[in-house]
């Protein structure tokens, strides 16, 4: 659990050292000014969980250290303390920004009661955001279709995966295979669902901008910053960062996720105090990492930290039995969306969509059938109401030069078998190198992998 941080700004050395003996045993990590000034500047350094604030102090008074505190960190929580008890006073503090006040002398047992109260209003506010985020992000591993045995595989990886202690995870895929899916399933498959789970997508932000919301800045760190703003990754403490698209980072900001990962701390853009932060860490991306290190654009140290565990993500096309279990999905989706009543898709357009190779993979599979479905006008999808890229698939396959030298056999041959000759000559043809079989059967190395395994081969 994060260690509390108290701050408490009062000029009475006897109220300080009682503070400071009470909360100590209480666990709690207790900062102590005398002045308004020393207060504020403890504040930007520590960033402390609550504020105790007295009226009179020598400087600048109570009421303007809770502005300039808020001025800060508009979310602070500061208790106002006051020996005048004076009702005017008390509204003017709560006007400036204070979240409780108290009167002098109080006894420690009011302040325990205090603290709990203000623990439980952080808890219950972050919580009802919490639960609000999981009610449009709740999904597992059980709401990923897909059961063909190569799919079926990578998910019973990923759920160990989630379920161990790793605290960084690379998904690599094509676009639209569905990373971002598995990035929240394992999120919600771990110790961390009940914290945040947060997406950056790092080709939407400018270089500069990125660095900023990754780690957050402080007041005055650059012309705009006109307070301080808490990074991305100090947000989902205890929780899951989602770094999408991982290969697009600049190599400046590689340089302090790697120190990131490395040390577990991040400092805010314009400080100097290092923040230790509790993250699980998933990145993705459709780039190939190991030639953009190559090229000198991803640093090979960062690349071989974030793969403590790697899982390649398929295409559609190396797993093509998940198609009918895919449309089935969409209809049911899209038929509650839209108030249609579709059953199915005639032979003819499941054929078309088998033979397909779908380089947009599912995602581009879900927009095909969300227009199809808005356009079909019976209760069955026709060919007539898919793009024209794939009604045209048939003709494209019967038109290409490719040819085969295999004849049926008059006694015939098992699919199963088939297979396996075509892996066994595929390897012999490539001195059993996997990557050049792999692309000669035009499936990935996982899959080759899992077929041979299958094969006995």
């Amino acid at each position: 659990m994060k260690l509390l941080k108290i701050l408490v700004i009062d000029d009475e050395k006897l109220i300080r050292w009682s503070f400071e003996r009470h909360l100590d045993s209480k666990g709690f990590k207790v900062f102590l000014a005398e002045t308004g000034e020393e207060g504020v500047r403890l504040f930007e350094k520590h960033y402390p969980d609550i504020v105790f604030v007295d009226n009179r102090l020598p400087g600048i008074q109570g009421l303007e250290v809770i502005s300039r505190i808020k001025t800060i960190d508009e979310d602070a929580v500061i208790v106002f303390m006051t020996a005048y008890g004076s009702i005017d006073t008390a509204v003017k503090a709560m006007k400036n920004g204070a979240n409780e006040y108290i009167n002098k002398p109080f006894f420690f047992d009011e302040i325990n009661l205090l603290i709990e109260n203000i623990k439980n209003n952080i808890n219950i506010t972050n919580e009802i955001q919490l639960l609000r985020r999981q009610q449009r992000e709740k999904i597992t591993f059980d709401d990923i279709v897909g059961q063909s045995p190569v799919f079926k595989q990578i998910i019973q990886v990923s759920k160990k995966i989630a379920r161990s202690e790793t605290s960084m995870i690379l998904l690599l895929g094509e676009s639209g295979t569905g990373k971002d899916l598995f990035a929240r399933a394992i999120h919600n498959e771990s110790g961390r669902k009940k914290n945040p789970f947060i997406t950056i997508n790092c080709s939407t932000f400018p270089d500069t901008l990125l660095e900023s919301e990754i780690f957050g800045h402080e007041k005055g760190a650059f012309t705009d910053a006109l307070k301080l703003k808490k990074g991305l990754f100090e947000i989902a403490e205890g929780g899951t960062v989602f770094l999408d698209e991982i290969g697009e980072v600049n190599l400046a900001t590689q340089v302090k996720l790697l120190s990131v990962l490395e040390n577990r701390t991040i400092k805010r853009v314009g400080g100097t105090v290092d923040i230790p932060v509790d993250i699980r860490i998933v990145a993705a991306t459709n780039q190939d990492l190991k030639k953009s290190i190559e090229q000198k654009t991803f640093r090979e140290d960062l690349y071989y930290r974030l793969k403590v565990f790697q899982i390649d993500i398929p295409p559609l096309r190396e797993h093509k039995e998940d198609i009918p279990l895919l449309i089935s999905y969409f209809i049911a989706q899209f038929n509650s969306q839209f108030h249609k009543n579709i059953s199915g898709v005639d032979r003819n357009t499941a054929e078309l969509m088998l033979q397909y190779q779908w380089p947009g993979n599912i995602r581009e599979l879900r927009n095909v059938m969300e227009r199809a479905i808005i356009l079909e006008k019976d209760n069955i999808i026709q060919v007539e109401s898919l793009p024209c890229e794939i009604s045209n698939t048939s003709a494209s396959i019967s038109n290409s030069n490719v040819s085969y030298n295999f004849e049926l056999p008059d006694e015939g041959i098992s699919l199963e078998d088939l297979e396996k000759q075509a892996i066994l000559q595929a390897l012999q043809k490539t001195g059993y190198n996997q990557t050049k079989a792999s692309k000669m059967l035009g499936i990935s190395r996982d899959t080759l992998r899992y077929k041979k395994k299958k094969h006995n081969l």
